[in-house]
């Protein structure tokens, strides 16, 4: 069975880069490592979003509801300054939120650095996509993409999405037996 193409909305958010006086770095990051990562073919759904929440709720629901987005990674708006809302307008915008995504990241981030722990990164869904914030540093990006995305394409197939394969020398993704079997199934009728 051919791997279907798979869309991912990469959000940043950031007050400065949305201004220009700053260039992105972590769209970049997520970028490159899901290239790096994906085995199915994948079209990036780009957006710069300013530490608004108004307008980082709307850019999610229209990477979800309009673009089709099966994943969209945010960076940036997790810390604790007053201007960081990431995490709130990702829960204004779930139907149903996945708080082990944030608790692994923080557990992975905690080897690097003490302040993760004032990390608010988190995770949900929004009907067929799965919303994950990631922190705004390129190199913590890296780190929590490589303790959580093993997670994520299985939560995609439970949501109705995309089967998602990964590179396995990236990042090993898990599926449980009865998916694996489920999937080979379809494939033998096809």
């Amino acid at each position: 069975m051919k791997l279907e193409q798979v869309r991912i909305g990469i959000v940043t958010v950031s007050d400065r880069a949305s201004r220009g006086e700053y260039q992105d770095r972590g769209g970049p990051a997520i970028h490159q490592w899901l290239q790096r990562a994906l085995i199915n073919p994948w079209e990036a759904v780009a957006r710069l979003v300013p530490d608004e929440r108004d307008r980082l709720e709307a850019a999610l629901v229209e990477l979800a509801d309009v673009a089709g987005c099966a994943l969209i990674v945010t960076t940036g708006g997790t810390g604790p300054a007053p201007r960081d809302i990431t995490p709130e307008a990702t829960e204004a915008v779930c139907d149903k939120m996945l708080p082990g995504f944030g608790e692994r990241m923080r557990a992975e981030s905690l080897k690097v650095v003490p302040t993760a722990i004032l990390s608010r990164q988190t995770a949900g869904v929004r009907g067929a996509s799965l919303i994950v914030n990631l922190p705004g540093k390129p190199s913590a990006i890296a780190d929590c993409l490589d303790a959580v995305f093993p997670a994520i394409p299985y939560c995609i197939d439970l949501i109705g999405g995309p089967w998602i394969e990964t590179r396995a020398e990236v990042v090993q993704s898990f599926r449980p037996k009865h998916a694996l079997l489920k999937r080979q199934t379809l494939e033998e009728e096809a």
